[in-house]
């Protein structure tokens, strides 16, 4: 069989200078393109910061456009090298398919981020109640909430159930309305134990004089008449407004001798004559 080299060096030599040309300017289109995304994304934070965006929001938003870009630039520098994009973009397809199947939870949680960054129904600070967990949030991220608790323990909420769920955002209004309910003795003066509430609630600045402040008698219990005080107060103020009132209260009764009873029964005896 007779071997034609100088047939075999020329079509060697064509296909170098066909597909070496083609690698070459895929390789510079590569190498200058990802210095473009990241300087666009470089722009793009400092264009966030200038603009006070949310620092939860700006995270994702950069990761997921730098990602993008960049797996947009690849794709395209294969198709200029001369590979087929096709069946690769095919077998990327397949791949996040199997992947989104295998998790599923990661991506509900994944999705959850998206939307709790989007609709903001709290952010960085606010104090929030879900998935029975009350806490002060410390970060938002893409697939978790963190959040600490009054006792400083810290909590990872995955985003799926947060964002699919009932919360409870207790920062979200400016104010808040303040309700204890005190009980006293039947013999007591009801008269008496409003005017002794309403002087604490007078001399506390912290207190709202809109909405006025509400002492009425709530129920009237086996053992105890019920008074219910409703006051509003800024939302930064409702822990101490409570404590304070609650002991100011307890003092103020005590030096007008009025009575926080216990609960009791009565008993009866009957003699039975034999």
């Amino acid at each position: 069989m007779n071997i034609n080299f100088e047939e075999i060096l020329q079509q060697t030599t064509e296909l170098a200078m066909t597909h070496g040309l083609k690698l070459i300017l895929a390789l510079i289109t590569l190498w200058i393109g990802w210095k473009a995304c990241n300087l666009l994304s470089r722009g793009l934070d400092r264009w966030f910061q200038k603009t006070n965006f949310d620092e939860a929001l700006e995270t994702f938003l950069l990761s997921l456009v730098s990602s993008a870009l960049k797996i947009l630039l690849i794709i395209t520098c294969i198709g200029i090298a001369g590979f087929p994009t096709t069946s690769f973009v095919a077998l990327i397809g397949a791949a996040g398919l199997a992947i989104g199947m295998a998790l599923s939870g990661t991506l509900q949680n994944f999705a959850g981020g998206v939307l709790i960054l989007f609709l903001k129904p709290f952010k960085i600070g606010d104090v929030i109640e879900t998935q029975g967990q009350i806490g002060k949030v410390q970060n938002i991220q893409i697939f978790n909430t963190i959040v600490n608790t009054a006792d400083n323990k810290r909590v990872i909420l995955p985003n799926g159930p947060v964002a699919n769920s009932t919360l409870v955002n207790y920062s979200a209004e400016s104010t808040r309305r303040v309700e204890i309910t005190f009980g006293i003795a039947y013999d007591d003066s009801i008269d008496e134990a409003k005017e002794v509430i309403m002087k604490i609630i007078q001399t506390d600045d912290r207190i709202h004089k809109t909405p006025e402040p509400f002492i009425a008698v709530k129920t009237l219990g086996a053992s105890s008449v019920d008074l219910v005080v409703r006051v509003w107060a800024s939302s930064r103020d409702f822990w101490p407004i409570t404590f304070d009132l609650n002991e100011a209260v307890k003092k103020a009764f005590d030096e007008a001798g009025i009575t926080f009873p216990f609960p009791q029964s009565d008993v009866y005896f009957h003699q039975v004559e034999s």
